[in-house]
């Protein structure tokens, strides 16, 4: 794995040395749950973050690791669709993400850079509120490197199709669903998604695995595939 990691950093280093000072670099990084995207997205940007300040000093932090979590519909969202019950069951599924705002940050974030160019904001999660936090990632100017993580961001379809096709690059990160399901477990229990590891076994393997099916047969193609072993270090 580390071997990976090392390989995706410095191709994304050189990529970013003759890009436009105009221009950010944008990567979305998807599999499913379970699979160890977030940790592979927030170890990327982290490296090239060293790398940055290593050649500039004192200068502001060039990637960002931007999760997709923010981007859940809000529980009162979810009691509001025409089967309530089933929404908030099934949270997790790409039909219960809001798609279209996830779609409208990607292209502000495609906007040439200028002097006069505002600070972005993104949504971020609360595990403890089990909702969305609105504007609470900023993205200034001088972040020209994002890294997206997300369950869909490689989807076939919808907006998912049409942010996709705004990325520089697509990663996908590649696990055995049995590997994905030990992970889950206990991370639902702790996170209180779960009472107890028999219902969160049941969540997994009755909605997160299902979306995970969905994730992988509609993938579109990709740039990378990462491999993620059953390394104990390894999750997210």
């Amino acid at each position: 794995m580390e071997e990976q990691v090392d390989r995706l950093v410095e191709k994304v280093w050189t990529k970013f040395q003759s890009l436009p000072h105009d221009q950010r670099y944008i990567i979305a990084v998807s599999g499913v749950p379970g699979s160890g995207k977030s940790t592979l997205a927030a170890t990327v940007s982290a490296r090239l973050n060293t790398l940055h300040t290593t050649a500039s000093p004192s200068t502001p932090e060039i990637a960002a690791f931007i999760p997709m979590d923010g981007y859940h519909f809000t529980r009162a969202q979810l009691s509001a669709m025409p089967d309530p019950a089933h929404a908030h069951a099934r949270r997790g599924a790409a039909f219960t993400f809001d798609s279209s705002s996830f779609l409208s940050l990607v292209q502000s974030l495609r906007s040439p850079l200028l002097s006069s160019t505002p600070v972005i904001s993104a949504p971020s999660f609360s595990h403890a509120l089990k909702d969305p936090v609105a504007n609470d990632i900023p993205i200034p100017p001088s972040t020209r490197i994002l890294v997206f993580e997300g369950n869909y961001l490689s989807l076939g379809e919808g907006d998912w199709m049409s942010a996709a096709g705004l990325m520089d690059e697509l990663w996908f990160v590649e696990v055995d669903f049995e590997v994905a399901a030990k992970r889950l477990i206990p991370r639902h229990v702790k996170a209180g998604i779960a009472k107890d590891e028999e219902e969160a076994r049941k969540r997994v393997w009755e909605n997160d695995l299902v979306n995970g099916r969905e994730i992988v047969e509609k993938r579109m193609r990709v740039d990378e595939v990462v491999v993620s072993v059953a390394e104990e270090s390894w999750k997210g």
